[in-house]
């Protein structure tokens, strides 16, 4: 049976047979500091088929508008403009044409048409995007991009913001004799609950994919990893994950491709963007702990969310898991506050494999072991609601008094 290899902290988009990348300085921020990477160029030598999902907040940056438009154009698609340190949010329809503009000069630069190009920008919302340092820096990823490791790499710290390291995977497997490839490139650390975190992630392949099963594949991926993590309940303005595929490999997956390659291929995009995910959550601003919270039993999909959601955004809740407190009565409340179908006398809660709660009646007598649990990096929490047969998992984050301290000012 073939099996899929996942290759964690790569080169990126560049491990993909036909894509370059750069990663330039050109001081977005403004603070005369030529030093740190904030802009990046993914471009693939051939014509792609590209997918999206988007931020669903009312208030959308205008890369993101203009990615939505591309998008819907239909392609074909030669690449990816990302920068960090302005987020381009809130800025009218100067922003607007700012974001084109960008467009205009990568396709200007490469002969081709700007509707071949996503932009999209992540940082401070509500700052006019410095045009001219932003322009000079994308002539100079134009001029140096390149195909090796270093040029995937500097591509993927050039969009990082409160990020402490670079977020990417690969993941590949051979199928009829041929290697193929599926990468992955992420920024976020704050203000994440994506629901299409800041966060913005690429993927690339060397299939040729049509349209329709590529954007079906990406929102399924992206409804079970980007949409199941939390680390302070915001949802950006900005949230963009989009997806390239070249056909360098000459094989096509789709609708009617052999069963056996399209599963292949839907795992690998998954495994890409669960892998993503995880290192999102896991560099959460200032954290300290990342929890999985897992809710069974309950009486329907949207149920289960609630009750996940409730609890790993819950303030109470957080603040317990910094101080490696296991207060237990803090998740029963959440779940009974989330708006789910909830039966105290039914309710079962673990730590781990440890029970804190079985049919609503506590188990204090294993309180040294809930204990125990909780000082570790990484635990879960179980509720099973009894109720049904609906599930949902979310990987959350605690709070500390550093996430209050870097983010009461920026």
């Amino acid at each position: 049976m073939t099996q899929l290899i996942v290759t964690p902290d790569t080169a990126g988009l560049t491990d993909v047979p036909g894509f370059e990348a750069a990663g330039v300085a050109c001081d977005i921020r403004e603070k005369n500091d030529l030093k740190r990477l904030d802009l990046s160029l993914f471009f693939s030598l051939r014509p792609c088929t590209a997918a999206g999902t988007f931020t669903k907040n009312a208030v959308k940056a205008a890369p993101v508008l203009l990615c939505q438009k591309h998008l819907a154009e239909g392609g074909p698609f030669h690449g990816i403009i990302a920068n960090s340190g302005n987020a381009n949010a809130c800025t009218g329809a100067d922003g607007l044409r700012d974001a084109q503009a960008t467009a205009q000069r990568a396709s200007a630069s490469l002969n081709l048409k700007p509707a071949s190009f996503f932009i999209c920008s992540t940082g401070r919302i509500g700052q006019p995007m410095p045009m001219d340092r932003l322009l000079k820096g994308l002539e100079r990823a134009v001029s140096e991009k390149g195909r090796t490791p270093v040029h995937g790499k500097k591509a993927a710290d050039a969009i990082l913001t409160s990020d402490t390291r670079a977020k990417t995977v690969t993941v590949s497997f051979t199928y009829d004799g041929k290697k193929h490839v599926v990468a992955g490139v992420a920024k976020g650390a704050g203000m994440i609950q994506p629901n299409m975190a800041t966060m913005l992630a690429f993927l690339a392949t060397d299939f040729s994919v049509p349209r329709s099963f590529l954007q079906k594949t990406l929102s399924e991926a992206v409804t079970g990893t980007f949409n199941c993590i939390t680390v302070d309940g915001d949802m950006s303005t900005n949230d963009t994950v989009l997806m390239l595929a070249n056909g360098h490999s000459g094989v096509s997956v789709g609708d009617k491709s052999p069963r056996e390659l399209r599963v292949l291929f839907a795992e690998a995009v998954w495994k890409v963007c669960d892998a993503l995910a995880d290192k999102i959550v896991s560099d959460g601003e200032k954290i300290t702990k990342v929890v999985e919270v897992k809710v069974a039993g309950a009486a329907s999909a949207e149920d289960a969310e609630k009750v996940a959601r409730a609890i790993g955004n819950s303030l109470l809740v957080k603040s317990s898991w910094y101080g490696e407190d296991p207060n237990w009565g803090r998740l029963a409340d959440a779940a009974g506050y989330a708006g789910a179908k909830l039966v105290e006398a039914k309710l079962d809660i673990l730590y781990n494999d440890t029970p804190a709660m079985t049919a609503g009646r506590p188990h204090a007598e294993l309180k040294p072991k809930w204990k125990e649990i909780v000082k570790a990096r990484r635990f879960t929490i179980t509720l099973n609601l009894h109720l049904g047969k609906a599930a949902f998992r979310l990987l959350a984050t605690d709070l500390t008094e550093g996430y209050v301290n870097y983010n009461k000012s920026e």
